[in-house]
């Protein structure tokens, strides 16, 4: 069986996938620890994360099935105890708009684990992250992992969720929702046009770009840290 492995943008994978075949844009192939994985990323939101699914389910191919569908990418923290560039195992993701609960992971791991994420279909400012932190006592805020969940269920997949954390509770950053494309890209000249003349974003949006960057080595390293393991567990247990 193969590990899929969804992500929202390309700079999320860019340290995991180093080395990796592209298959074709935004689709890699690469081992982890001897696994066989294909990861995808074809930009933010529901519909994105949908269709970076089905890339990896359809790269996969006579390869071999996937078995585990990982969702990961950066997500915003919701709590003052969650900081960028912090790599965290999800236990539980909740879709806001639905109200559906995901668990991740073999039932030890929930239990040992407890992180909430939320995901929601917009890029969350301060005073909403708040709110979200208090109504479903999360501490990360995404736009991709419950779809991901939703269709590994559908597909009768085991789900995983790896998040970097890179900004956080209390940073104050644009609107970045105003300038995501119907495919969910953002639109970079639109939005740079924008942030020149406010200048009192610069110095956050640095630190956004050195701890999204620092967040995705991280992610990378937690994400084969975690396939390792599981070929390792399933390898005992074929031999035992």
């Amino acid at each position: 069986m193969s590990i899929g492995i969804v992500a929202a943008l390309p700079g999320e994978l860019k340290p995991l996938v180093a080395g990796w075949r592209q298959v074709k844009a935004g689709v890699w192939s690469g081992t982890i620890g001897g696994q066989r994985c294909v990861a995808a990323a074809d930009g933010m939101g529901q519909e994105a994360a949908r269709r970076a699914c089905e890339n990896v389910f359809a790269a996969a191919g006579d390869a071999g099935p996937i078995g585990t569908l990982y969702s990961v990418g950066w997500a915003g923290a919701l709590s003052c105890g969650a900081k960028p560039p912090d790599a965290w195992e999800v236990s539980e993701v909740i879709d806001a708009r639905t109200g559906e609960r995901f668990f991740a992971g073999p039932d030890d791991a929930r239990a040992a684990n407890g992180i909430r994420l939320v995901t929601i279909d917009h890029v969350a400012g301060v005073q909403e992250k708040r709110q979200l932190a208090e109504r479903y006592q999360a501490v990360m805020v995404d736009m991709e992992a419950a779809t991901v969940a939703r269709l590994a269920r559908e597909r009768g997949v085991q789900f995983r969720c790896v998040k970097g954390i890179s900004d956080g509770a209390t940073d104050r950053l644009p609107d970045f929702s105003r300038f995501i494309s119907a495919r969910g890209q953002l639109r970079m000249p639109a939005f740079l046009a924008h942030v020149a003349m406010r200048p009192g974003y610069w110095r956050n949006l640095a630190r956004l770009g050195s701890n999204s960057g620092k967040a995705a080595e991280n992610l990378a390293a937690r994400v084969r840290e975690m396939v390792a393991s599981g070929s390792r567990g399933r390898a005992a247990s074929s031999q035992g």
